[in-house]
């Protein structure tokens, strides 16, 4: 297969935004990274005469790529093995484009991504070109080969869907960076008083291991009982390294042995305590992000 070096460039100048895209509409990077490859293989061989704007035909192919994806995703995800989360992306170099803004992160955070399961992939697509990309509705129908005022209605029935369990992160980054550190210190001196003035007193954590790492399987809820089952975090492995970082938009740790990340911690914060934990230990969610870190 050769390309013409016009039109790999053409492409390769929109492969950060179809990746971004592509990881909202899935939650997950190498389902993401999947679905551009798929894309570059027809424009490959697409008709060029017959494509006016190329920026318009990428995103259509991507989207719809995705929506196949989604309907045997959501198959996949209802025999999943404890709760599900989104696979974690380090967002510090604008992997996911920019997030300048609290609405802009919001887009990608693991809280948000989960809220976006409740959809059906149509109402998933339409939310996500509006919200996140600024999309009109007369855009997203010609993507999505819909008229106008039922692209409207998806959208209106994805908004009462998420509105209420829409994530609130409320401190500057400054000080959900202050708040991360001082739960890692709290969380690795097993320092039950520290962590207690850190977590609000209705937190929750989730875990997700997939089925092929050792997770809780129900969520931990309420200040005790997530101070008690935080006790692992201060165990002594051999070689461990954690790093602070941002994952998806927020504040996150990374656990790291032997250059592998074997586990990532992502955090919500608002009105300064911390409102969820997201713990993702499922090795197959974290090759991306391995991958990411190494580079």
């Amino acid at each position: 297969m050769s390309v013409a070096p016009e039109e790999l460039r053409e492409f390769e100048e929109q492969r950060p935004r179809l990746f971004a895209l592509g990881y909202r509409l899935l939650g997950s990077a190498s389902e993401a990274e999947d679905a551009v490859q798929d894309t570059f293989l027809r424009w490959s061989t697409a008709d060029r005469a017959g494509i006016r704007t190329p920026a318009a035909w990428l995103t259509k192919v991507l989207t719809n790529l995705c929506l196949t994806r989604l309907t045997s995703a959501r198959a996949r995800r209802e025999r999943y093995v404890g709760p599900w989360l989104p696979e974690p992306v380090d967002t510090a170099d604008s992997a996911l484009g920019p997030l300048d803004t609290a609405e802009q992160r919001e887009t990608v955070s693991m809280a948000f991504l989960v809220l976006l399961e409740r959809l059906t992939p149509p109402e998933r697509a339409v939310f996500v070109l509006r919200e996140a990309f600024g999309y009109s509705h007369g855009e997203i129908a010609a993507i999505l080969e819909l008229t106008e005022s039922h692209c409207r209605q998806l959208y209106r029935r994805a908004r009462l869907h998420v509105t209420d369990g829409r994530p609130r992160f409320t401190p500057s980054r400054e000080d959900r960076f202050r708040i991360t550190q001082r739960f890692l210190n709290a969380a690795r001196g097993g320092d039950a008083a520290a962590l207690r003035d850190l977590l609000a007193t209705d937190v929750v954590s989730w875990a997700d291991g997939g089925g092929k790492a050792t997770a809780a399987r129900k969520p931990v809820r309420g200040l005790d009982r997530v101070v008690q089952y935080l006790g692992w975090m201060s165990r002594d492995v051999p070689g461990l390294r954690i790093l602070t970082t941002e994952l998806n938009g927020q504040p996150g740790l990374v656990a790291f042995a032997g250059g592998t990340v074997l586990l990532v911690v992502a955090l919500d914060i608002v009105d300064g305590r911390i409102a969820a934990l997201r713990i993702v230990l499922n090795p197959d969610k974290l090759g991306f992000l391995t991958t990411q870190l190494a580079g």
